[in-house]
């Protein structure tokens, strides 16, 4: 009997959250689950000053983002997408909370500056979800293959 049926897995483009796609990709095969993959685009900025430019959009970014990450999963694995804007952290919690069974991304993103700032987005997922999070941490040198972030020792 399958434990997950859906699975919600937060892309950022870091090397930890491709970590966690392949790892999930593999229990949705094993558990025959759906997966949701999920990206969280900034709103657009607003220019800072009369005459100053539009800050870029990011949005195409993201949605290059989540076709890449389709393309690579096996045919055999069923998925869904979803691209939204706003605060990562929120919208995980949110749509965990909509029938998925487990959330996992990358243990650490890419903003490491506003992790230093506002805690990072896997800390507060972690603390809040109301389903089990699972942490995934990319290989790094010495490491002989990606495994979850909560199976290693500390730092």
């Amino acid at each position: 009997m399958a434990c997950y049926h859906r699975i919600l897995v937060a892309l950022d483009g870091s090397p930890d959250a491709a970590a966690a796609l392949a790892h999930a990709a593999t229990l949705a095969r094993d558990q025959n689950a759906l997966l949701t993959l999920l990206t969280v685009a900034p709103r657009p900025a607003q220019p800072v000053g009369v005459g100053a430019s539009q800050p870029p959009d990011l949005l195409g970014t993201h949605e290059a983002l989540l076709r890449e990450a389709v393309g690579s999963l096996p045919a055999d694995v069923g998925v869904a997408t979803r691209l939204e804007r706003g605060n990562a952290a929120e919208t995980i919690l949110r749509l965990a909370g909509e029938g998925h069974d487990l959330v996992v991304m990358g243990s650490h993103g890419h903003s490491r500056v506003h992790r230093a700032l506002l805690g990072s987005t896997s800390e507060r997922v972690l603390k809040a979800s109301p389903v089990p999070v699972l942490l995934m941490r990319a290989s790094r040198p010495g490491d002989r293959r990606s495994s979850p972030a909560s199976a290693l020792p500390p730092r």
